[in-house]
């Protein structure tokens, strides 16, 4: 008889560490934003203010990682694309999205296997979302 292994996390959302873990990365997140000049583009086009950019990003992840559907039990289905069509999202700001989330796992201490895992998943969703050419 083989005793099969059970994964050490069920899901994302267990693995980072549940909804604390997350908040600590959507805030670095967004801090990074404002701090780093490399993300002025991806700032500029957050507005003049976060906090309700923090509070929704927070949800979605929390729901979409396989925790609690914050997100989704406040306003349904994400529709991410549809929602994001009022912001020109091209190879730039894709790019930008993604390296200021990876900087942000990396720095607030997401385990490395589970890192490579969301920034790929991160650029996948990204790249789906550009509306502007190259």
């Amino acid at each position: 008889m083989q005793i099969e292994e059970k994964p050490e996390f069920a899901t994302p959302f267990e693995w980072i560490g549940g909804e604390s873990a997350i908040q600590r990365l959507v805030d670095r997140f967004y801090d990074l934003m404002d701090l780093e000049p490399g993300y002025a583009e991806l700032r500029a086009a957050h507005g003049s203010e976060l906090d309700n950019a923090r509070q929704k990003l927070f949800w979605f992840l929390c729901g979409w990682m396989g925790g609690p559907d914050h997100y989704q039990s406040r306003f349904g289905h994400p529709r991410l694309k549809m929602r994001h069509m009022p912001f020109a999202i091209g190879v730039r700001e894709r790019d930008q999205w993604v390296a200021c989330m990876d900087q942000a796992m990396v720095e607030t201490g997401v385990p490395e296997a589970l890192r490579q895992r969301l920034s790929t998943s991160f650029m996948g969703t990204a790249d789906w979302m550009r509306n502007q050419g190259g």
